[in-house]
């Protein structure tokens, strides 16, 4: 769980099950406080540049159909247009930059 400094900011409207993610907007990018109650897949997508550290857990990345483990203190790039897909295992946590500043909305309350 994050410190209510977080969980005040506005929850991200993102399609997947099993995700809280708290938004950060900037003028051109969004920085994400993310964190998984169950493990999740996501499936192959590809967007523009998303820079990662990983606080807590563990998360498989396929980047380019490449397998990448990374865990707790790891950071993690993904290029923009780069195809990639996810295992996140139960109580994964990380902030993530997205180099987009529209990539999701503000969840309606």
């Amino acid at each position: 769980m994050f410190p209510d400094i977080i969980t005040k900011l506005p929850q991200a409207d993102i399609p997947i099950e099993n995700l809280k993610a708290f938004l950060v907007q900037g003028e051109n990018q969004q920085i994400l406080f993310m964190e998984f109650d169950k493990d999740t897949e996501v499936a192959e997508h590809s967007h523009e540049a998303q820079w990662g550290i990983v606080l807590d857990g563990e998360i498989e990345l396929n980047i380019n159909n490449k397998k990448h483990l990374f865990g707790k203190g790891d950071t993690y790039f993904i290029p923009k247009g780069i195809n990639h897909s996810a295992k996140i295992k139960q109580g994964y946590k990380d902030i993530t930059l997205f180099d987009q500043k529209d990539r999701y909305k503000k969840k309606s309350s």
